[in-house]
């Protein structure tokens, strides 16, 4: 029984580390692209007959507005999910 309890946890840890290992390069890019967006999303507003109508839905990314330059930022993103350099550069999107 506890052998069989230690060889899941062996096989759940493995899985564990092969979750964290490198992406392709493109799709560390889209997704360091949009995370370094610094705000996007929607609002409505409007009135009907029975009341004012509104919805707003923000998002606001913390990551840009910490300073720095955001091309060095997508660099070194790109480069820990990928282990590779971008092969766009950030102001080309």
């Amino acid at each position: 029984m506890a052998q069989g309890l230690a060889y899941g946890l062996l096989a759940a840890g493995a899985l564990a580390l092969a979750a964290c290992g490198p992406i392709p390069v493109d799709q560390a890019e889209a997704q360091c692209r949009e995370m370094l967006r610094p705000v996007s999303g929607e609002a409505k507003i409007g009135v009907n007959q029975d009341r004012a109508v509104y919805d707003i839905d923000m998002k606001l990314q913390v990551s840009t507005m910490m300073g720095g330059d955001p091309s060095d930022a997508y660099n070194r993103c790109v480069y820990n999910k990928s282990g590779q350099f971008p092969t766009r550069p950030y102001y080309s999107r």
